[in-house]
């Protein structure tokens, strides 16, 4: 059975600022990956918070960017799916879904999160034939049509300026009265003349056949339901952990973020958590990075 000092699990900037501080400080580690290196920030058209690039960077520049830093510091990387974690003696146990088991001392988990459906009639039958999560990937498809953006937080407003770059016009539906994004974004929306705000409504139902043809709300205030034409759904409202496969092994919060301490230690000796996947007040990729390089720092502490 193959031994490590260190895996983590997952290759996001927090899995990666993880693999580059661990790779320095020349820790006998292996990366994990599902997919392919990015996790979420692969679909993000514009980076122009993340210090250093005051022009902005694409999500996929900055990725490659990283990928190829930790790359440098030669810590092994493999693709296969973690499938559970135990503790056995000493060491922790990966099971692999490759039908492989890794034993380690260490393990970072830093497997992120993904976006969450609205749960409506049509979202399921119409994923890919018009209902999408990633303006980045999807939005070309929608030149000169009608797309609705769905959600308020900083990820909906961003999408649907975005989008205005494809569609000749853009609903931003909210299901309050304000947008809770950052107050850069919203003047950038409320100065586009392609958005258009629909405030205190819930979408109802995703309407289509073989695409999306509309999709019915239901105004909050009012109780009244309407139906707008579009031709896309893009859906931001909020995100979940992918942390299932540590579910009873690590203490969580009520929504499935993994608690940790400031050092990145789970409440299971040996198991850290940076990145999306943690529980903190920010989701952002500086503190993703931060995160991966103190549970990195503290692997080396802690196993010496």
């Amino acid at each position: 059975m193959d031994k490590k000092q260190l895996v983590i699990i997952g290759s996001g900037p927090a899995g990666l600022a993880a693999a580059i501080y661990a790779g320095r400080a020349e820790l006998h580690g292996l990366l994990l990956e599902k997919l392919s290196p990015g996790g979420q920030v692969l679909i993000t058209d514009r980076v122009e918070n993340y210090p250093g690039f005051p022009d902005g960077i694409s999500g996929f520049e900055l990725v490659d960017k990283m990928a190829a830093h930790a790359k440098k510091f030669g810590i092994e990387q493999r693709n296969d799916e973690v499938v559970s974690i135990e503790r056995r003696d000493d060491a922790l146990s990966i099971s692999l879904a490759g039908e492989d088991n890794i034993l380690t001392e260490a393990i970072i988990i830093a497997t992120g999160a993904t976006h969450r459906s609205l749960g409506v009639k049509g979202e399921k039958e119409l994923t890919g034939k018009g209902v999408s999560y990633c303006a980045t990937c999807d939005g070309p498809f929608f030149r000169d049509q009608v797309v609705a953006v769905v959600g308020g937080g900083d990820s909906a407003v961003q999408e649907a300026i975005f989008l205005t770059r494809f569609a000749k016009k853009v609903y931003l539906i909210h299901r309050r009265d304000e947008l809770r994004a950052t107050k850069v974004l919203q003047k950038k929306a409320f100065d586009n003349d392609s958005i258009e705000l629909v405030w205190d409504s819930v979408v109802e139902e995703i309407i289509g056949a073989d695409s999306v043809e509309a999709v019915r709300i239901r105004n909050k205030k009012t109780d009244q339901d309407s139906v707008l034409e579009v031709q896309g759904v893009f859906i931001f409202v909020g995100i979940q952990p992918n942390t299932g496969f540590v579910k009873g092994l690590v203490e969580m919060d009520e929504q499935g973020f993994i608690k940790t301490d400031e050092w990145m230690r789970t409440s299971e000796k040996g198991i850290y958590a940076a990145g999306d996947c943690r529980s903190k007040p920010l989701l952002q990729i500086v503190t993703a990075v931060s995160d991966g390089a103190t549970a990195a720092f503290a692997v080396e502490h802690d196993l010496s």
